[in-house]
């Protein structure tokens, strides 16, 4: 683990709880609140100048740093939109990897260069997938590519008001929320929770959790696992039964993987790692271990030097179709569009 990922570690165990390191991290905290505050009020008013894409813009983000389920969010989403006639493209950040300037994501790239969940949604969505560290230009080379999209999913990209949005979409993890209600650093908060009231859908991973109409449900749903070394192969939760799971998880809440496995009746051993961790050889090098298993995201990553005893579990998101809906009231009122 590099010195990096220890720190972020660090800092995940002070986000949700409150311990004297608070003392220190808690005056910072209030400053990021107040510099958020300036930078979003800034765009609003005009001052920091924003731009609009001649396509709709449907953004897919969270409040905290890590993990919530964006993701799967996002494949839900575009497998949706090209049902009802659309042609979406996606645009990422990239977290993880090292594009700076736009470039297109395939199944083959690799993610130490265009990120881990880059390449998953290209591999999953079969739409146009673009990086880049700057989302407006990144989506401009996107869509000169691909001028049959008419429609962009920006992938976590809430707080990046440059790019302006037609649709925020807001994923809250419902077992760790807020994390302890700070801001940056003491806390997990990239923006307060009150930033809630001004998205147009929030979407609950993982329980029922409702505090208005805009609000939706989403479950992760997943049962059979495909083998790394040999991608024909499948096998369901209870092919492994009777043996111990060595589960790896470098996500944002490795706890939801972990849980998912045992509801599946596997007995696990589990193994996190820190969010978009670099995997090595080494990491899938554990003493006495018939079956490992990871999340899709991981394997991505690990597939290169997997073993036969890898697997992954993919899964697929269920949301409320509620959203879906909402979701065509917006890109109506933009193109006037009849979907079917």
């Amino acid at each position: 683990m590099s010195d990096r990922e220890r720190l972020a570690r660090w800092l995940e165990g002070q986000w949700y709880a409150v311990t004297p390191w608070h003392v220190l991290l808690w005056p910072l905290s209030v400053l990021f609140r107040a510099l958020v505050a300036v930078r979003r009020a800034l765009y609003l008013l005009g001052y920091l100048r924003s731009y609009r894409l001649p396509v709709p813009v449907i953004v897919v983000g969270n409040l905290t740093v890590g993990g919530s389920g964006k993701t799967p969010t996002v494949l839900w989403l575009a497998e949706y939109l090209k049902r009802q006639g659309y042609h979406p493209g996606i645009v990422s950040r990239g977290y993880g990897g090292g594009a700076f300037h736009p470039r297109a994501v395939t199944a083959l790239s690799k993610p130490e260069v265009a990120g881990d969940e880059p390449v998953l949604l290209a591999r999953r969505s079969g739409c146009p997938v673009w990086v880049g560290r700057h989302r407006v230009e990144t989506a401009r080379e996107l869509l000169q590519a691909h001028p049959e999209c008419d429609v962009l999913v920006s992938d976590d990209g809430l707080q990046h008001y440059r790019l302006r949005r037609d649709m925020e979409i807001v994923v809250v993890e419902y077992l760790r929320r807020f994390g302890n209600g700070f801001m940056l650093p003491a806390g997990p908060l990239r923006e307060p929770p009150r930033r809630l009231k001004s998205a147009d859908a929030v979407v609950v991973n993982g329980a029922a959790w409702e505090e208005g109409a805009n609000w939706f449900a989403m479950k992760l749903q997943g049962a059979t696992f495909r083998n790394l070394a040999d991608p024909r192969r499948y096998a369901p939760a209870e092919a492994f039964k009777g043996r111990t799971a060595h589960a790896l998880a470098g996500i944002g809440n490795p706890r939801r993987f972990f849980d998912h496995l045992r509801e599946l009746g596997l007995e696990v051993a589990e193994h996190p790692f820190p969010d978009h961790h670099a995997f090595s050889a080494q990491d899938l090098r554990i003493e006495g271990a018939e079956v490992i298993v990871m999340t899709e995201k991981d394997a991505v990553k690990c597939a290169p030097f997997a073993t036969a005893a890898c697997w992954m579990l993919p899964v697929e998101a269920e949301i409320d179709p509620a959203l879906g809906f909402k979701v065509l009231d917006t890109l109506r009122r933009y193109d006037g569009r009849e979907t079917a």
